[in-house]
C-alpha cells in the first residue's frame, strides 16, 4: 500500500512506480486521491449467450435442483436452443453489453467461453463472435473452446459420437482458424465422464491449445487430479474436491479457480478455499458469469463472497482476483500486479482503503479504468 503514489506507463507497460512528486509525462491521469488496484482478471466466464434463464431461478427457489431443471429440458440445453436461433451480430451486441458492465466494475481482462453452440458450425460462429468482441470492447478478451459443455439433443443416445465429432471435426476447425487459446471440458455427473473429458483435452492439447477443466462442481470425479496430470492451466469450481485433489493441485502448476457467486446462487456449499490455500495451491477467483448459475458481472461482489463465504482474508482474495486470475490464463508474467514490466491495467476505486471495496458489498465503487495506461472507462459525473 503506497500513499501519495504515482505510476508511469510507457507503451502500455508500467515503467516506474513511486511516491511523492511524479516525474514529467506526456499524458496525465489524476487519480484524485482514489485507490488504484490492478485491473481484475476474470478467468472464467460464459458471457456469450442469448436470453436469461430467470425462469429457472424461480424454479430453483420453489425446490427444483439444477440437475432436475436440466433433465426437463432447461439448463445448458435451453441456452443452446436459444443461441442457435440467434445471429452472430446479435450475440456480439448482447455480450458487448455484459463486458461493458464488467469493465465498469473494474475488470480489465476476461476469459470468454463458447459452449452454447454444441455443433461445429455453431461453436465456430460463437468463437468468431468472441474474436469480434476482442475488437469491439476495451476489455482484453481471452477465447476458450468449450464444445464439451453438454451432449446436444441430436446426439442423445450417442455420447461417443459427440465426443468423436469434437475431436475429429470441431477441434481441428477451431485450431485451423486460430479461434481459441484454451480447450475446456465439463467433467461431472450429467456432463462428461473422466474418460470422455480426457479424450477431449488430449486432443485439445495436440491441437496446440492450453487446457482448462470444469472439475468437481456437483460430484467428486477425479477431474482435479486429471487436470494437474495433464498440465492444465486451471481446474475450476472444485466444490466437491477431496484431499487427493487438493494435494494434486498444490503439487502442480494448475491454478484452483473458485467461483463463489455460483455456489451462492445455487445455494451450494462453497469450495474449500482455505484448505486449498493452506496446502499450497495457487487460487484464482472469477465470476462464472452465465445465464443459469451465476448472472454476475462484479468481481467486487466475488471478493466479498470469497471473504465472507470462503474464509479468505481481504489480501488473499485480492491476489486471487488479480494475479491468480492472470496465472489461470497463462498471463502471470504480464497481468495482475502494479509492478514495473507488467501491463498498466489499473482500476481506480472511490474508497479510502482497498478493504472497503469488498466491505461495501453490492455497491460499485469503481471510478475509472485504464487499459495499457490509457483511460477506457470513467464513471458518470
Amino acid at each position: 500500500m503506497l500513499e501519495d503514489a504515482w505510476l508511469v506507463a510507457t507503451d502500455g507497460l508500467i515503467a516506474e512506480v513511486g511516491t511523492g512528486r511524479p516525474p514529467p509525462a506526456d499524458v496525465r491521469e489524476d487519480g484524485g486521491g482514489r485507490i488504484a488496484l490492478p485491473g481484475f482478471v476474470d478467468s472464467h466466464t460464459h458471457v456469450l449467450f442469448g436470453r436469461s434463464r430467470a425462469d429457472e431461478f424461480e424454479r430453483r427457489l420453489a425446490g427444483e435442483s439444477y440437475a432436475e431443471i436440466a433433465a426437463s429440458g432447461g439448463g445448458i440445453r435451453a441456452s443452446v436452443a436459444d443461441l442457435r436461433a440467434r445471429g452472430e451480430d446479435e450475440l456480439v451486441t448482447l455480450a458487448s453489453g455484459r463486458l461493458r458492465a464488467m469493465l465498469a466494475s473494474g475488470t480489465t481482462t476476461a476469459e470468454v467461453k463458447s459452449g452454447y453452440g454444441l455443433s461445429t458450425s455453431a461453436e465456430l460462429s460463437s468463437l468468431r463472435a468472441v474474436r469480434r468482441l476482442r475488437e469491439r470492447t476495451p476489455v482484453d478478451v481471452v477465447p476458450t473452446f468449450l464444445g464439451a459443455h453438454a451432449i446436444p439433443p441430436e446426439f442423445d443416445g450417442d455420447r461417443g459420437g459427440y465426443v468423436r465429432s469434437i475431436v475429429q471435426e470441431t477441434l481441428p476447425a477451431v485450431a485451423s482458424e486460430g479461434l481459441a487459446e484454451f480447450c475446456d471440458a465439463f467433467c461431472d455427473v450429467g456432463a462428461f465422464s473422466l474418460e470422455e473429458t480426457r479424450e477431449v483435452l488430449v486432443a485439445g492439447s495436440a491441437a496446440g491449445l492450453g487446457l482448462k477443466v470444469h472439475a468437481e462442481e456437483f460430484e467428486r470425479t477425479g477431474a482435479a487430479e486429471m487436470a494437474a496430470g495433464l498440465g492444465a492451466v486451471s481446474a475450476d469450481h472444485l466444490l466437491r474436491i477431496d484431499d487427493a485433489g487438493v494435494a494434486a493441485l498444490a503439487a502442480s502448476g494448475t491454478v484452483a479457480t473458485l467461483l463463489p457467486a455460483t455456489a451462492f446462487f445455487l445455494r451450494l456449499p462453497f469450495a474449500p478455499a482455505r484448505r486449498l490455500l493452506d496446502a499450497g495451491a495457487t487460487l484464482a477467483l472469477a465470476t462464472d458469469y452465465n445465464p443459469g448459475s451465476s448472472p454476475c458481472a462484479s468481481m467486487a461482489l466475488v471478493w466479498s463472497l470469497a471473504c465472507c463465504g470462503m474464509g479468505l482474508s481481504v489480501d488473499e482474495a485480492l491476489r486471487a482476483l488479480t494475479l491468480g486470475g492472470a496465472r489461470a490464463l497463462g498471463r502471470g508474467a504480464e497481468l495482475g500486479t502494479l509492478l514495473p514490466g507488467f501491463r498498466a491495467d489499473v482500476s481506480l476505486f472511490d474508497v479510502d482503503h482497498y478493504r472497503e471495496v469488498p466491505y461495501f458489498f453490492g455497491e460499485n465503487r469503481c471510478a475509472a479504468v485504464l487499459r495499457g495506461g490509457r483511460t477506457v472507462w470513467r464513471a458518470a459525473g
